[in-house]
Order: structure tokens, then C-alpha cells, then sequence
């Protein structure tokens, strides 16, 4: 391995360091389309994002031991927020509080992990017998987009990062009414370009060592064989295979050829043309 590629690791490694506790202070989010949804974990702290459409929805959580219950409401901070939105707890259908409605405070907040604005409707907190709990979320027109947090234990694992990353994008451009693109400015966002370009460079610099190992007397291991136009080229997909990725769904994919793409152009290095042995550098 080369020594530019030992630098390159801890790079990553440190950039790691930064992204994770973002990730680890972070609501589990779920993008949520039915009327009803059965809450599973509900110490687990998790967001549900939703619109209501004509009529109110229902979260319930089937307890059989005594749990800590927490419930949040949020909006969208945008124009057409709701204040009139309303979380109503019961246990078996005797009320036992509400958060949020016309009379709580709705202050705002920016959240930096998804970098958005929200209006915080107030919270609940109590040590719930084991039972059936239902939280209606309902609004004076039930046509109003909210986020229900529910459970305060934060457990933010990769897998978890995979989805709030597919989720995230979305949420931007339809909860929020934002660009994607505004995502990069989160510690995750441009962690993720960050991440995928040393990958893309890691990879390009292994393939490109292991062929002037192996070919070093042929066109396959010479160490540039792309010219001007090459690279402007390969520069050019760089820059667009990136946009169109923070422009819609942040594809780790696309990032990661877009990295590879700008190391091609940074290095005159064609990894294609390394491969079927073709070289259009003048140098060599």
C-alpha cells in the first residue's frame, strides 16, 4: 500500500470521530404514510414524520412491563405550519395528557444534524404502567405535517445512518420545503462526500499500485495515461456526478464516482484505459 494511501485511512478515520456523535444525539427517523402505526421499542427514541391527510392518526405502544414514555411534538417551521396540531395520550382510552394544540408555545429551534428549522410543541414525560397507550396526532383541519418523537434513549447505529441518509433528502424537499442540497452543510452531509471521495482515492490508488506492479512494462501500469482533455473530461463528470447527488437523493453511489471521476482528473490516471491498456497522455 502506498504511503499516500496511509495518510488517506486516518483521514477517514478522524473524519468518523466527528460524524459520529452527530449521529448518536440523533431521533431514529421514520418517514410514516398509514393512519395507524404500532409502536415497537417505545423507549427507543425515534421520529415519525407524517402528513395528516383529512383525518387524525394514531400511534399505539403495547407495553407488558413499565416503561419510560416520552412524546414530543414538532412542525416544520414554514409558513404553513399548524399550530393548531395536537398529540393526545390515553391509556386504554382515558386521556392522560396533551403536547402541543393553540395554546403551547411553539418556539423554534434549528436541529444542526439535518440542518432544518422546527416549531417545538412542548413534551411529556412519565414512568407508564405496562398497558396499551395510544397517541392520536390530529389538527383543527387534519391537513398539517408534524414529527412525533417518541422514547428518549438514543441508539443511532449505522444501519440506522443508512436510512436517516435515504430519509433525509426527501424530508428536505417535501416536509421542509428545502433543497436537498442544503444537507451539506450538517456535519453528516459533508461528511459523507468527505468519506467517499478518501474511498474512491483509496481505491484509485490501490488499483493504479497493483497495476505498476504487475504491468509496469506495459501501457496497463503506466502512472498517467490521460491527457488535457481527458481530464477535463473526468472533471467535468466529477463535478456533476456530485451535484445531481446532493441536488436529489445524496446516493452514496454517485459520490463515490464522482470522487473517483476528480482523482482520474487529478492524477491523469484513467483506471478504464489502465485497463484495456490505452494511453492518450503525452508525457508517456
Amino acid at each position: 500500500m502506498t504511503t499516500k494511501t496511509h495518510k488517506t485511512i486516518p483521514l477517514a478515520l478522524l473524519l468518523l470521530f466527528v460524524i459520529v456523535p452527530h449521529l448518536t444525539s440523533a431521533h431514529q427517523p421514520r418517514i410514516v404514510e398509514s393512519k395507524a402505526t404500532q409502536v415497537v421499542d417505545p423507549e427507543i427514541s425515534k421520529a415519525y414524520y407524517a402528513t395528516l391527510s383529512g383525518s387524525p392518526h394514531s400511534y399505539t405502544i403495547d407495553s407488558k412491563v413499565d416503561f419510560d414514555l416520552y412524546v414530543s411534538i414538532l412542525l416544520p417551521d414554514i409558513k404553513s405550519a399548524d399550530k393548531s396540531t395536537v398529540a393526545e395520550i390515553s391509556k386504554t382510552g382515558v386521556p392522560i395528557a396533551k403536547v402541543g394544540g393553540s395554546d403551547a408555545r411553539w418556539d423554534s429551534f434549528f436541529e444542526p444534524f439535518g440542518q432544518s428549522s422546527y416549531l417545538d410543541g412542548g413534551e411529556y414525560k412519565a414512568r407508564a404502567v405496562a398497558g396499551v397507550y395510544t397517541i392520536t396526532v390530529r389538527s383543527a383541519n387534519n391537513e398539517s405535517k408534524y414529527s412525533l418523537a417518541i422514547g428518549e434513549i438514543e441508539a443511532f447505529d449505522w444501519a440506522e445512518g443508512t436510512n436517516a441518509l435515504s430519509i433525509i433528502p426527501e424530508l428536505k424537499r417535501d416536509f421542509f420545503e428545502e433543497s436537498p442540497i442544503s444537507f451539506i452543510k450538517s456535519p453528516f452531509g459533508w461528511g459523507l462526500i468527505a468519506i467517499m471521495y478518501l474511498l474512491a482515492g483509496i481505491v484509485g490508488l490501490a488499483y493504479r499500485m497493483i497495476l505498476k506492479k504487475f504491468a509496469k512494462n506495459s501501457a496497463r501500469g503506466a502512472t498517467r495515461n490521460i491527457g488535457t482533455p481527458d481530464r477535463l473530461v473526468r472533471l467535468a463528470i466529477g463535478v456533476g456526478l456530485l451535484l445531481w447527488a446532493v441536488l436529489t437523493t445524496w446516493s452514496p453511489i454517485l459520490i463515490f464516482f464522482s470522487g473517483f471521476a476528480l482523482f482520474e482528473a487529478i492524477f491523469s490516471w484513467c483506471g478504464f484505459y489502465a485497463a484495456i491498456g490505452k494511453n492518450t497522455c503525452p508525457l508517456e
